[in-house]
């Protein structure tokens, strides 16, 4: 199933495309697509529905985060084995984790606002994870039992305020609109491996950056198992699981985003985002 919300920002309705690419109205069996309704019970109902029983949505609605009240928004750094090459970096012996504040949370095609004295706001195409089922000592080997499903994030970094005003990556990853997610979340019953999806991003129309999951150096199943023995994973939260080479940061110079860019970004099978970008007055 391909899940999603609609709707005004704070004001999202939760809903289901259909085969025909049709939005349909789920809120009349859930209040939102948030973690209360993504065990595998609870899609399973939404699974056994009829789509077209639900009442379809007329126009072209602004289209939110695909997941309601994210608890944790979860990041890992430098886990492509060729974005760590380009960037210079040693490959990690333990997964990176850093978190992105909920508030830069935003729908996939909402403008990307660069704040006030950004010099090097940069892009980042990753596979996102939305845990369905309370994950804690998990081992790899049943990791993805507790996953409701995947999507596509945008991670966009500014690197000043990640590398330079001291303390960790979180100010370069946390200003607000730095955290488009969705279109929609793909149900993990489609996604049989999520070690096989190729992804890009482009700006203003030109590749920037093309990979795949497969050259992650830890795997979304050893990503959940680390995660969970630190600390418990609940259903709602999200994780951004890396990006491949190509970054703004990793060119020779370093490019960076402007007043006026357009990103695109797509993983096989999960969808397209499309950001217009703003320069904060």
């Amino acid at each position: 199933m391909k899940l999603l919300r609609y709707g005004p920002a704070g004001a999202e309705k939760p809903g289901m495309i259909d085969a025909d690419g049709v939005l349909r109205d789920l809120s009349g069996q859930i209040d939102d697509l948030n973690g209360a309704n993504l065990s595998d019970a609870a899609l399973a109902k939404l699974a056994a529905l009829d789509p077209t029983s639900l009442p379809a949505v007329e126009g072209s609605p602004r289209i939110g985060p695909c997941v309601g009240d994210i608890g944790k928004f979860m990041c890992i750094g430098l886990n492509y084995s060729d974005h760590a090459a380009e960037t210079g970096a040693t490959l990690p012996e333990h997964p990176i984790l850093f978190m992105k504040a909920n508030s830069a949370i935003v729908g996939p095609n909402d403008t990307v606002v660069m704040p006030r004295g950004s010099t090097m706001t940069d892009w980042e195409v990753e596979l996102g994870v939305v845990i369905g089922k309370t994950a804690k000592y998990v081992s790899k080997e049943n990791a993805l039992d507790h996953v409701a499903g995947y999507c596509v994030v945008n991670d966009v970094s500014e690197r000043h305020f990640q590398k330079h005003l001291s303390g960790n990556w979180t100010k370069g990853k946390s200003c607000d609109t730095f955290g488009p997610t969705g279109p929609w979340m793909v149900t993990r019953d489609e996604i049989p491996d999520p070690q096989a999806l190729d992804m890009s991003l482009d700006v203003n129309g030109q590749r920037m950056q093309t990979g795949n999951t497969s050259t992650m150096i830890f795997s979304v199943a050893e990503i959940i198992e680390h995660l969970s023995h630190l600390f418990t994973l609940h259903p709602g939260d999200v994780i951004a699981t890396g990006t491949p080479p190509g970054v703004g940061l990793g060119m020779k110079p370093p490019t960076f985003l402007k007043d006026g860019d357009v990103m695109e970004v797509h993983i096989n099978g999960l969808g397209t985002q499309t950001q217009n970008v703003k320069a904060d007055s």
